[in-house]
Parts: C-alpha cells; structure tokens; sequence
C-alpha cells in the first residue's frame, strides 16, 4: 500500500462553484495560472501533480514515461490500494503490448464504417422512445429514465450481445460502481456480483458464438494466436458495458439542461439540426462529464518546464480545466453550439483516448437532431433549483429531469412535418 502522504499542499478541486452546475470545479482557472502544474492533495491520501492547461494536458497523455496502472479515478477513492494488481484484461490499466494487443482486437469494432451500419438501428431506438415520451398525455416525464439512459443501454447491450431484459440488474450496479463515496464492502460486492454476471455471459459466448462483439473477440483472439481469457473478456465486457451507458446517458441529460438553460442556443439547434455535429462537439468540451480528470502513475523522471516530477510520483489531467483553458478556446466558459469543432480533450487523449468516442458522438448527433425538432417546445416541469447533480460520481450529470411541453403545438408540427 502506498504510504499516505501528511502534506499540507492545496487540497484537490472536488466542489462546482455554487449555482454553476456546469462549470467545473472551484479553483481550475488559479491553477491554470500557475507556472507549470501544481502540486495538490488527493482524496486517496497522496499527493500529486495537476495538470489543467490545455497543451500540457495533450502532452502529459501521451508520454510513454507515464503509466495507466492506477484506475483513471482512484485518487478520488478514499481508501483505495494504489498497489492492487490490474486485472487481466483492463483497458483502462494496462500499458506497451498488452494494451495494444486488446486495441488491436477490439479497434474494428469502433470503426467509422461499423458505426454507420448501426446509425440506422440508434435512429429507430431514439425515435421509439420519443414515441412513448409523447405518447403520455399530461404531467411530466423524466427524461433520464424515458429518455437518456435507455437509449445507449440499448445500443451497448446490443452491440456486445447483452440481454436487455437484465438492464435493471447491470444499471443498479454501474451506479454503485461509479460512485467515490460508497462503502469498499459495497463496491466488492457489486463488482463481484458483475463478475459473475458477465462470466456467465462470456461461457455462453464460448458455448455458441453469435453475431456480437463478445462473440467476435472470442473467434478474432483465437485467429490472431493468442485466445483470450474468461478472466480477460470479463473484465473487457463489464469495461465497455458500463462506459457504453454511463457517459453517454449522462451527456445526454446534462445536454439538454444546459440547452433548456439556455434558450438562444437550444433555439438554434432546433431551428438549425445541420448544427448538430457542432452542437455535439461544443457540449462534449463544454461539459466534460468525466469530472474528476485522468491518472496516472510517473514510472520515469518526467521533466516539465523547470521541474522534474520523479519517478514514483503521481499526476492528475484535469480534463475539465483543460476544455476550459482559454488559450485554447475563445471565451471558454460561453456555451456556443455553432463554435467551430475543435480537438477537445473530453474523450482523453493518447493511447487510453476513449474507444467509443465514435459511437457516442452519433448517438448524441441523432439524439440532437431528433428531440428538439419532435418536441420544440420542450422545457423543465419544476424550477431548476430544485434539481439534483451526480457530485459523488466519477461521471458527471444530473439525478432526474423533469421535462414537459405544449402538447398540441408538438402534435400540430408533427403532423405538418
């Protein structure tokens, strides 16, 4: 276990300036003006250098110096033991060859080409669940639940040959999972009871393969030599499950309140859905829903302006600040859904840069495209401050969202349209 350090540095920036729930945490932008990265006090009881300026942070990821063996949010686990072996398998912990044996096996399955075949798919399911949302006659309706979180379910279960009907099971247990303040008992137990879940799976996989990416990896694995493991594929299956749903329900939800928080941009979008693909863009830099940023463990001397940052030592890529650095991005803190598309960081960056980025970039394109052209008149059924945010999660969003809409108008375009 690695030693907890008694420093008396600058504690983590964990709290969202109060009233700005899209914002990121308080003191960012002092840090950014620093000279260099700054040295902070983690949750986990260590140290470690913060990186939130835009180019440093591009730069710190791709640095081979640098190892992903720590879990890219542990610092924010009271408790966690820095020293665990990484499980068989992890895309988010394994560095060199391994980790890009497991991209080799799994890039043709992020592929432009691939994802286009499944456009048509994710049109239908947004499209079906829009059909319910207006089919209820009165009241409000929870965009989370009706809305958000079953779509990339969907998509995620039917991509890696999940059974749907075990949503509730695989949902309950990724909130566990994501969440910095549940007891380590809990957190075991649901990882473990996942575990079995996805080993179960993944023998049935073995048992009779099947037109999914579990099935694929098996046969690709065995093709390329070197078979991958139960071990192995466990822990890949449980890694895209929960990534597949978690960001992109959550970027949804947050999405659509930052537009309803602001009228001239959601005016503009619905008015103008060629804006979608910048639209998307702008809400993935603008939000940054992975809040807490990215670890890493320095596995050599990493020089950095006039400082040596030794091996050993630990650092932290604040993707948030650095989507909000505005040497890189012109008033920064404004919500521009027409801004020209730039190289965000939300996705991460370097070799661990998010596998699925593809995927939800056109889940969120259609998402974007088709609710507010469906329901123009969309707004919150109770005042916003009444609303509750995701503090405690490693991915940032809103609890519930209450939505309405003037039903007649919706009902009138939609029969012109």
């Amino acid at each position: 276990m690695t030693e907890i350090s008694q420093s008396t540095q600058a504690a983590f920036p964990l709290t969202r300036p109060s009233g700005c729930p899209f914002d990121p945490a308080t003191g960012y932008t002092e840090l950014r003006e620093h000279d260099g990265p700054t040295k902070v006090s983690t949750p986990v009881g260590v140290d470690a250098w913060l990186f939130s300026r835009y180019d440093e942070v591009r730069s710190v990821l791709t640095d081979r110096r640098l190892s992903s063996r720590v879990a890219p949010s542990m610092h924010v686990l009271p408790g966690a033991n820095l020293e665990e072996e990484v499980e068989s398998g992890s895309l988010l912990q394994t560095d060199g060859e391994q980790h890009t044996y497991l991209l080799r096996l799994l890039t043709s399955e992020f592929t432009m080409k691939r994802i286009r075949a499944l456009q048509p798919r994710i049109q239908q399911l947004i499209d079906e669940h829009l059909d319910a949302m207006l089919a209820v006659e009165e009241g409000p309706v929870d965009l989370v639940q009706a809305f958000a979180l079953p779509i990339p379910s969907l998509v995620i279960c039917e991509l890696l040959g999940v059974p749907y009907a075990d949503r509730d099971e695989f949902q309950h247990r990724s909130a566990v999972l994501v969440a910095v303040d549940r007891p380590e008992e809990e957190v075991d137990r649901v990882y473990g009871e996942l575990q079995q879940y996805m080993a179960g799976l993944v023998m049935a996989k073995l048992a009779h393969r099947e037109d999914d990416l579990l099935s694929r990896l098996i046969t690709r694995g065995e093709e390329q030599g070197r078979p991958l493991t139960v071990p192995e594929l466990v822990t890949i299956g449980i890694t895209l499950l929960i990534a597949g749903h978690e960001t992109t329900a959550n970027m949804i939800a947050l999405s659509t309140l930052a537009l309803l928080r602001n009228p001239e941009q959601f005016a503009a979008l619905r008015d103008s859905p060629e804006l979608a693909s910048s639209a998307v863009e702008e809400m993935l830099r603008y939000l940054s829903v992975v809040q807490f940023g990215l670890f890493r463990h320095v596995v050599e001397d990493l020089p950095v302006g006039g400082t040596t940052i030794k091996a050993g030592a630990y650092l932290v890529a604040a993707l948030p600040a650095a989507n909000r650095d505005e040497s890189a991005f012109p008033e920064p803190d404004r919500l521009d859904v027409s801004r020209r598309p730039s190289a965000h960081l939300a996705f991460g960056f370097g070799p661990h840069q998010c596998l699925g980025q593809q995927l939800a970039r056109v889940e969120l394109r259609e998402v974007f495209t088709r609710l507010f052209h469906r329901i123009p008149t969309l707004r919150l059924a109770v005042p916003f401050e009444q609303l509750q945010f995701k503090n405690n999660t490693i991915v940032y969003g809103v609890q519930t969202l209450p939505v309405t809409w003037d039903r007649e108008v919706t009902e009138r375009d939609l029969k012109r349209s």
